[in-house]
């Protein structure tokens, strides 16, 4: 009720250390499915394929039950197989827990070179777009001292306010030309973390590092931490319970 047809050919496997190849056919021809339960398989005749050689295996015919001894045997079927969990279920999880510890190892095994290499050129691109920001900071500096020179030193304001309105409105054609390009509302933390990633990726190619493998790693790191929270929460449940049965 609980084997499939995979769990059954591992078992051939692990029998018989000279098997090699082995899988179901149908007596159509059609491979059988691993999920398959082993109930269902041995309603009908089958073909069992060992290193490529052919067995005919040919079930016995079930006699039709009624409708009341069917649905006996489907709930005798039932318990059968929630004890079989229940009995099962614990070494399920600790077993699974411990595959779970071993993938998190070696995922942050794969990560910690990464980790160093990413650290670095974010180093290198934080300084570099800090660099560029006190830049503009210059600039601005430099264009406001010189329109103040030219407002109260050269000129007079009645020149200078045509002069102001158009850098004004020629400022703000750059914003919206931005917002056109980037699809994004010009914002100083926008711009900052935008250019960060600029130079990153460019820095990040340099170096050979491969931003799509380091993501795909720390989401599976993150699965795989889940997972593990999940199955340590279920374990603690059933101990809990364990030891409440206990005091009763």
């Amino acid at each position: 009720m609980s084997s499939t047809v995979g769990s059954f050919l591992q078992d051939l496997q692990n029998e018989d250390k000279g098997v090699k190849t082995a899988a179901i056919f149908a007596a159509d021809g059609s491979e059988i499915s691993a999920s398959t339960l082993m109930d269902i398989l041995l309603m009908n005749d089958f073909k069992l394929v060992i290193n490529k050689i052919t067995y005919d295996v040919q079930c016995p015919k079930k006699e039709k039950l009624s409708m009341e001894h069917a649905t006996e045997m489907d709930n005798v079927k039932s318990l059968v197989h929630r004890l079989f969990m229940a009995l099962h279920l614990e070494e399920f999880q600790k077993k699974r827990e411990h595959h779970l510890l071993e993938r998190i190892d070696h995922l942050k095994g794969q990560l910690q070179p990464l980790e160093q290499i990413k650290a670095g050129i974010e180093a290198r691109s934080e300084a570099k777009t800090s660099g560029l920001l006190w830049t503009g900071l210059a600039l601005l500096s430099v264009q406001g001292g010189a329109l103040a020179w030219l407002t109260w030193w050269v000129y007079s304001w009645d020149i200078m306010e045509p002069v102001t309105y158009f850098i004004t409105f020629a400022n703000s054609m750059v914003f919206f030309a931005y917002f056109i390009v980037t699809r994004q509302d010009y914002t100083y933390s926008a711009v900052k973390r935008r250019q960060f990633l600029h130079f990153f990726h460019k820095k990040s190619k340099k170096e050979h590092f491969d931003v799509v493998q380091y993501n795909k790693l720390k989401e599976d790191l993150a699965k795989a931490t889940e997972s593990l929270k999940q199955v340590r929460h279920s374990l603690c449940l059933r101990m809990q319970g364990e030891e409440v049965n206990e005091k009763n």
